[in-house]
């Protein structure tokens, strides 16, 4: 099939940039990995050629892939997908994700990674020291569809399936992984399965817009988190009402300055420490290319909290905010570093955010939960809920109106 009239699922997804100019849509090396490692799959169970799969990613879009570079041999496949970042500036776009699958004697499917795939060396990250650099949500996408052609052939053995990236060797280069103890390749990533390429300009204007929308739709106060996990906590650990809840990404400044321009009167932040550590710091935009300064914050405020030298040098020495918080609680420190953190948090937070607008802040840990609450988090939390019960007050008012208002239409008929 020619790439030139091949379709991938993603036509007619588009981002706007500042210009006006459309940025297409595309996909990410954990989808490339998981249509590979089917494709492998399918072609080891029926010894048939696959030229094109279809996948489904998280983001809910449906891709059909080409599958290139096709090995057959007795008892292994391999084959690869090429990278397409979309109009993302995207170092990655253009290179060969391949899937090698062959089988196995034990009744166990296996994903490790093989040339250009990360190795992790240092403790503190998702994936155990010694394992491949494969997320979370693309070691699930490519086990997955691996699973899913199996049972559609009722086959029940064994099979190993490696992950390779032969260009990320060097790619791996001109990214932070060395610094993060990810050595010889690139990391598999990916969250939801498509790279949205937009500008910075047009990512802040899209959040604008929405939080015009909440604003508009009888929202005064916000919960608002950076990321999916500020998301997920949101949904799971809280009992707050999240109708009027959006993501800021990195931009915290700017969703101060917003909100104060559309009219909000207060904003609940819910973050993972690993972003909002930057804030106590006065940052406030917690992108890594912006300012990485999370061990040094860190052990600044376990300092201040009371900790020793020894303690400071440990925490200075991790490389996520997680290895960090494990070191505060079992020397102890931990409560009262979060509280020093918060606090200062609190402090940029309401400079940035002037007289005219409350707002509270939550810190969590993917392992320990809640760390931290900044003062204001109560009476934000009872406004919230009470903007939430007022909606559905109205809601059930509207209800009942129309059936009387299509009665009395009826009358007059």
């Amino acid at each position: 099939m020619d790439k030139k009239t091949h379709r991938t699922g993603l036509e007619g997804y588009y981002a706007v940039d500042e210009k006006n100019r459309k940025l297409r849509y595309g996909y990410t090396t954990g989808s490339c990995a998981a249509a590979a490692a089917q494709a492998a799959t399918r072609m080891l169970l029926t010894g048939e050629k696959v030229e094109e799969v279809a996948l489904q990613t998280p983001k809910g879009i449906l891709l059909h892939l080409l599958i290139e570079e096709i090995s057959m041999d007795e008892g292994r496949v391999r084959c690869a997908v090429q990278k397409d970042g979309g109009d993302d500036p995207d170092v990655t776009t253009g290179i060969y994700v391949y899937a090698n699958v062959s089988r196995r004697d034990a009744p166990q499917i296996t994903l490790d990674g093989g040339i250009g795939v990360g190795r992790v060396t240092r403790p503190g990250l998702w994936q155990a020291v010694g394992e491949a650099a494969i997320n979370k949500v693309p070691r699930q996408m490519i086990l997955e569809n691996v699973e899913q052609v199996c049972k559609e052939y009722h086959y029940t053995g064994g099979l190993d399936v490696q992950i390779e990236i032969p260009a990320g060797v060097e790619l791996a280069k001109k990214t932070f992984n060395p610094r993060l103890g990810i050595e010889g390749g690139i990391s598999v990533l990916g969250t939801s399965g498509i790279v949205i390429p937009m500008s910075e300009t047009a990512l802040v204007a899209s959040l604008r817009l929405e939080m015009k929308m909440l604003v508009e739709g009888g929202g005064s106060y916000l919960v608002i988190t950076p990321g999916n996990y500020g998301q997920a906590f949101s949904k799971e650990q809280t009992r707050l009402d999240l109708t009027y809840s959006m993501k800021c990404s990195n931009y915290v400044g700017e969703t101060l300055d917003m909100a104060r321009e559309l009219g909000v009167k207060g904003i609940l932040f819910i973050s993972h420490i690993g972003k909002f550590v930057k804030v106590a710091g006065g940052i406030m935009n917690t992108h890594s290319r912006q300012a990485d300064s999370r061990s040094e914050l860190m052990a600044a405020n376990a300092i201040r909290a009371g900790a020793d030298l020894e303690t400071a040098k440990e925490i200075l020495d991790t490389i996520t905010t997680e290895q960090s918080v494990e070191i505060l609680k079992r020397k102890g420190y931990l409560e009262a570093t979060m509280k020093e953190i918060s606090d200062r948090v609190e402090f940029y937070l309401n400079k940035r955010a002037g007289e005219q607008l409350e707002v509270g802040t939550i810190l969590f840990s993917n392992v320990y939960g809640k760390l931290a609450e900044t003062s204001k988090v109560p009476e934000l939390a009872r406004k919230i809920m009470k903007q939430a019960e007022k909606k559905a007050h109205d809601q059930c008012a509207d209800k009942e109106q129309k059936p009387n208002q299509q009665k009395n239409e009826e009358k007059k008929l």
